[in-house]
């Protein structure tokens, strides 16, 4: 379970990162089964990301893996060639999501960045 106030946290964590990098970004947080809790599009970042980072997040709960290296086992002749195509087209491949662990509770959760 992933509260709203923990979402918020990631969420002014990976503004900070942002920020810092200078690439205004779309920023998801799913809870354990992959549903939105959060979602901010910082000013500046591209509206066509806004679909892809709330997939980003899902994938990466999904498969418990970061999404860059899913891409790295999903190209052609590796183990998860076509997988981009499951779940309704949701799955991305490329990098961005990040999956993640509360330490306290060992709680798998996900954000993109």
């Amino acid at each position: 379970m992933i509260t709203l106030d923990d979402a918020r946290r990631v969420i002014s964590a990976a503004e900070k990162k942002a920020r810092e990098i200078g690439q205004p970004m779309n920023i998801a947080v799913v809870d354990g089964g992959g549903n939105l809790v959060s979602h901010v599009r910082m000013d500046g970042a591209w509206l066509g990301s806004i679909d892809i980072s709330i997939n980003k997040a899902f994938t990466s709960r999904a498969f418990d893996i970061s999404t860059k290296d899913l891409a790295k086992y999903s190209q052609s002749g590796d183990q998860f060639f076509g997988i981009h195509a499951s779940n309704g087209g949701r799955v991305m491949i490329f990098a961005g999501g990040v999956p993640l662990r509360r330490a306290r509770e060992g709680t798998r959760l996900a954000f993109q960045m």
